[in-house]
């Protein structure tokens, strides 16, 4: 649905300058949970130019998401190709697949065309992408063809992508909880002050912040981690590098998804 009130409908940017302006506002730019740090680093930087050309096709903002979907899918399927060249693809792709989802907010803000249909499409293509590459990474510490004992890692591999779906939909649960309670909409911003309460909660947050693994499972640190790995397999061997991987990071993630139950429960996010 276009919104040619808030956007300009099929009216092409005159100048990078003005495409910044529009599509990477501060409430974009500040964004707590929304905004990965690769964004911040330099992608935010980058994606005006990608935008820039997406805005010169009749592609909508949708059919970007779509492709950063498809994208974020295709991290999975590389890190199947065994040894380094798999992992070296998927950490190429998992730059590129946070890139086109810069770009995607950036054509609909452009054009006026947010929609609900957008975060949906957005939320699918994030939770499908970082539930579907630990059962890869899994898959490569079984290594093919699969037999016996090995299972065990695909099914390690599998409870893994179960526990960092559940620890993203946590934030999402807040926002039901909310709304379910007739609660005003939470504020994406690093100063909202979302931090628990308590000090002894207080104190951990701090601590997590010098050993933050609560910030490994996103699909741009698991293919970061999957290429360190590989590069580690080159000195010890496969698959002993990609089950001391797997097998490190089930237990960290139920580690984190238990604290950020923890931290939401206490903190003011669900309190009316």
């Amino acid at each position: 649905m276009t919104d040619h009130t808030t956007g300009h409908g099929t009216a092409r940017p005159t100048s990078i300058a003005e495409l910044r302006a529009v599509t990477q506002p501060d409430e974009v730019r500040s964004r707590a949970n929304a905004e990965h740090w690769t964004a911040s680093l330099y992608l935010r930087d980058v994606s005006p130019y990608l935008t820039w050309l997406l805005l010169r096709t009749r592609v909508s903002a949708n059919q970007v998401t779509g492709l950063m979907i498809l994208v974020g899918w295709s991290v999975a399927a590389a890190l199947l190709i065994p040894g380094i060249w798999g992992a070296a693809l998927a950490l190429v792709l998992g730059q590129l697949q946070m890139l086109v989802d810069c770009c995607d907010g950036e054509v609909a803000r452009w054009r006026g065309t947010r929609s609900p249909a957008g975060v949906f499409l957005d939320k699918v293509g994030h939770y499908t992408t970082e539930g579907l590459i630990p059962v890869a990474l899994g898959v490569r510490a079984a290594t093919w063809p699969i037999s016996g004992a090995d299972w065990m890692w695909t099914t390690i591999g599998c409870a893994l992508g179960l526990v960092i779906v559940l620890n993203k939909a946590l934030n999402d649960m807040v926002h039901v909880a909310r709304a379910n309670a007739g609660l005003d909409k939470l504020v994406d911003r690093r100063d909202a002050g979302t931090a628990p309460s308590g000090r002894r909660l207080a104190s951990l947050r701090r601590a997590a912040r010098f050993l933050p693994f609560h910030r490994l499972y996103h699909s741009v640190e698991l293919s970061i981690l999957a290429f360190v790995f590989a590069l580690l397999a080159l000195v010890i061997g496969h698959p002993l590098a990609d089950r001391i991987l797997v097998g490190a990071l089930l237990p960290l993630a139920v580690l984190a998804t238990f604290g950020h139950f923890v931290a939401i429960i206490s903190s003011k996010r669900v309190r009316a």
